[in-house]
């Protein structure tokens, strides 16, 4: 029986799935003592554009603004992705006091806050960024080192609205980031950036 060669398969063989949704992470502040005025309204709105535009939001499972955008998107008829630190759903709400509603699907890493911070912006196309203390931080960082498409709603307080700054000091260059105040338009934004990207690899595998 003769052995069949496989042809190698090239970047131009592989199909790039154009019905695939868009995952747009919402990261920012669980806390929320500490809250800007309207940040937990704001990413409600956001979680709601996502799903009116028929992408997929991500969120870190999480109480406070990752919280309110899910519910946004929920209510809005949209799909809501959770990524856990907890290693099952026991020790999700028995250890970590974290919620269950407006998501469809929770994953649970079990790599802590930090581990799971690190999958939750390489399980997504984009990252939004509101409000936030250290942990928001860590999350733009990995999406900003991983070249990820951003956008950041300034004026939301905490360590996004040092963002800024922070890339003015760092010397790494902008990033692919878009900062906007409104988020119907940081929303749009991060949308063109992701189409962006798409152009490009639909470019890189005609070469």
């Amino acid at each position: 029986m003769p052995i069949l060669k496989r042809k190698p398969r090239t970047l131009a063989d592989v199909p790039l799935a154009p019905d695939l949704k868009y995952k747009i992470c919402l990261s920012g502040a669980a806390e929320t003592n500490f809250p800007a005025p309207e940040l937990l309204e704001k990413s409600e709105e956001i979680g709601r554009l996502v799903a009116q535009k028929g992408m997929i939001l991500v969120t870190g499972a999480t109480t406070g603004a990752p919280y309110w955008a899910a519910k946004g998107a929920k209510e809005a008829g949209g799909i809501v992705i959770g990524v856990s630190p907890a290693y099952s759903k026991a020790q999700h709400i028995k250890t970590y006091h974290l919620p269950l509603d407006y998501h469809d699907l929770i994953i649970y890493t079990g790599f802590g806050y930090s581990g799971r911070n690190l999958l939750l912006i390489r399980s997504s196309d984009a990252v939004i960024t509101v409000g936030g203390r250290i942990g928001t931080l860590n999350e733009f960082t990995d999406a900003f080192e991983d070249q990820k498409p951003q956008g950041v709603l300034l004026g939301t307080g905490g360590t996004t609205d040092m963002i800024p700054e922070i890339l003015e000091k760092a010397h790494r260059g902008p990033g692919k980031i878009v900062f906007e105040r409104d988020p119907e338009k940081l929303v749009s934004e991060v949308v063109r950036l992701i189409q962006a990207e798409e152009k490009e690899l639909m470019r890189s595998r005609a070469i």
